[in-house]
């Protein structure tokens, strides 16, 4: 076995990663990137970029389905699956092979292939081909699709979301467990490609959803689309001659069954950390094989190890990975240079997510919790937004939260064009403004954003009451 050592070893080459291996060289660390493949980072191999390109060829059907709305026939839609998906594929690798290639222009000397695991608290072995020592370690390893037990030996007719790109063809019935950002995003796009879609998760909010009527509202549209079957647990999963055979129990303990085509499990991804070793680096591990970590530096409590990305399943979207990995590797050159008390904790990014559904959902900031009487709520209904209408687009609301001084604190909505409300008010909220002080910044007329003013009002009211 060859021997090597280094200040940092960095495993995993996906945006975490790379973020990293990036900083730490910047600092002049004799920094090594392992990794064990296939490369590309989850975002654009698996994540983000393919169910964008889905979600887009789904929008267009839709859109020509209902043009009749703006007076004009468009005619019968045929979807044809076979080209959806090779576009999906060929847009997807054109992403993926960039990534690709700014890995390949790294030195070779500072590239080890293979799967890592510690075997002491300063030593890793790759493969069966070499030990590493270190001074330091990042874990950017990413995650896997979680598959429920019941579903394991389904073989070729189960999906994930690391295989759902690669089917030649859109099945004509699919079962989608989870209803989160992954599984709702793919069953709607499903369903608006002429998939016969049912939705299946043990909740009663659809994307996370915290707030009530938002929920309820989200149960309405998106049920209009699909079969929800919400408050449920698939319990039995069996191959049968046409597919798949479920079978299911709902909140009243009544039990349903149904066939389809395939079975796509979206039920969460879990950090790829069980296969490292890290009992062996010296960290304490929970019941999930979890380390402790502080969330801010990402160093784990018991050694030198910094956990990045979504290894650490705390805030598992892109841009979030890439400052951890920035973070991380940062940290770990100040922590071979100086020592532990050189590395630093920078404060966190205000949170925020999305859900590329139509409407689209989204959360900023903090989330809201009706118990708290320090919180002020104003809203905007996008039913008779100016905007939304001219869109045929008004459905949703969204609900903005004030503390007692009138700065911003967080937001929840369901409607159009979120993903540029949300990144406006995260931005806000960033900057510590206040309900007042964002209405006396410019909002075009007319735009989706100009609903916001609405909500601002109601607050700088409440507040002057």
């Amino acid at each position: 076995m060859r021997e090597r050592s280094c200040d940092i070893a960095v495993i995993g080459a996906g945006t975490a990663g790379l973020a990293a291996l990036r900083a730490a060289r910047d600092r002049d660390a004799d920094a090594v990137l392992i990794e064990a493949g296939p490369g590309g980072t989850t975002c654009a191999r698996v994540g983000c970029m393919p169910s964008k390109l889905l979600i887009t060829a789904a929008n267009a059907a839709h859109a020509a389905r209902h043009a009749d709305v703006f007076g004009i026939d468009a005619g019968s839609v045929r979807v044809d699956g076979p080209r959806v998906m090779a576009r999906v594929r060929r847009e997807r690798d054109r992403f993926v092979a960039g990534v690709r290639a700014g890995v390949d222009e790294l030195p070779a000397e500072i590239r080890i292939a293979g799967r890592a695991r510690f075997t002491g608290p300063d030593t890793l072995a790759v493969d069966d081909h070499t030990a590493l020592r270190f001074r330091a370690a990042i874990v950017a390893t990413g995650s896997s699709p979680a598959v429920p037990e019941p579903l394991r030996d389904l073989g070729d007719r189960l999906l994930t979301s690391d295989t759902v790109f690669e089917i030649p063809d859109l099945p004509e019935s699919l079962a989608v467990l989870g209803g989160g950002a992954v599984g709702l995003e793919l069953a709607q796009a499903m369903a608006r490609l002429g998939v016969a879609v049912t939705l299946f998760d043990p909740g009663t909010h659809l994307a996370s959803l915290r707030d009530d009527g938002l929920a309820e509202t989200a149960r309405r549209l998106f049920g209009a689309e699909m079969t929800l079957r919400l408050g449920c647990r698939v319990t039995e999963g069996d191959r049968a001659p046409e597919g798949v055979r479920l079978t299911w129990t709902d909140a009243a303990g009544a039990t349903g069954t149904g066939t389809f085509a395939r079975v796509l499990a979206a039920a969460g991804r879990p950090p790829n950390v069980r296969h490292l070793g890290l009992e062996a680096a010296g960290l304490s591990l929970d019941e999930h094989g979890m380390p402790a970590f502080d969330a801010r530096s990402l160093l784990c409590a018991g050694g030198p190890v910094f956990l990045a990305g979504d290894a650490n399943a705390d805030r598992p979207v892109l841009h979030e990975a890439a400052r951890q990995g920035r973070i991380a590797g940062a940290n770990a050159a100040r922590l071979v240079a100086s020592g532990r008390h050189a590395v630093e904790a920078p404060r966190r990014w205000t949170n925020l997510a999305m859900v590329f559904t139509e409407p689209q959902t989204a959360s900023v900031g903090a989330p809201y919790d009706p118990a708290d009487a320090t919180l002020v709520r104003g809203s905007v209904d996008f039913g008779d937004q100016g905007r939304a209408r001219i869109m045929a687009e008004n459905a949703g609301a969204l609900h903005l939260y004030a503390d007692r001084s009138g700065t911003l604190r967080g937001a929840e909505m369901l409607g159009p064009a979120c993903e540029h409300l949300a990144q406006f008010l995260a931005l806000a909220i960033a900057d510590g403004l206040t309900a007042e002080a964002l209405l006396d910044r410019p909002i075009y007329h007319p735009t989706v954003e100009e609903g916001l003013k609405t909500a601002l009002e109601a607050i700088v009211a409440a507040l002057d009451r």
